[in-house]
């Protein structure tokens, strides 16, 4: 994951791909997630360190979520202004490896979910399938401005990965609402 954050981001401001900088940006947060749910499995959850950190993963996650206006308003600059992503054999790269990895990572989160009766690790697993649909978004996006020069596309699959990230902000802050109310 941590490749995957620092391949899109950089290769992104790179190549001027809004796609590969959302796609990032949504693996950083997934990344925060994964983390945050593997401290949880790994310490009581009982104790009374748990709740502080609950809130600062939601303060860090809300700050990430304020990038989804930044990257969609310079996307729609970019585009307006007539400027054109280059095409990145390594941005394919990236995604490639995402629609590989994703689908495992979904299948052993569920998994152990199922097995540690871990409801967070289960949601966490449809974070996977979720960066799974936004990786096929990029890389189809990133291989129609490659090989076919259809620069567009790069704004296209922006619209449709933050679209995703978009939904999977309002999802987390549902999540926080009914964990903070089973606190309570």
């Amino acid at each position: 994951m941590t490749i995957e954050v620092l391949g899109s981001i950089g290769v992104g401001l790179i190549a001027g791909s809004f796609a590969l900088l959302a796609f990032g940006g949504d693996s950083l947060i997934e990344l925060i997630s994964g983390v945050t749910v593997l401290e949880g499995l790994r310490r009581d959850s009982s104790r009374i360190g748990s709740a502080i950190d609950s809130k600062r993963t939601e303060q860090f996650t809300s700050l990430l979520f304020a990038l989804i206006p930044v990257i969609g308003l310079g996307a729609v600059y970019s585009y307006l202004s007539d400027l054109k992503p280059e095409g990145s054999p390594l941005g394919i790269a990236i995604a490639v490896g995402a629609v590989i990895v994703m689908p495992y990572l979904y299948v052993q989160k569920k998994r152990i979910g199922r097995e540690t009766r871990s409801l967070a690790l289960s949601i966490d697993a449809i974070e996977s399938v979720t960066c799974l649909f936004m990786a096929t978004a990029l890389l189809g996006g990133l291989l129609a401005e490659f090989f076919l020069g259809f620069w567009w596309a790069d704004y296209l699959a922006t619209g449709i990965i933050l679209a995703f990230v978009a939904r999977e902000a309002v999802e987390s802050y549902h999540e926080l609402d009914v964990e903070e109310a089973a606190r309570v």
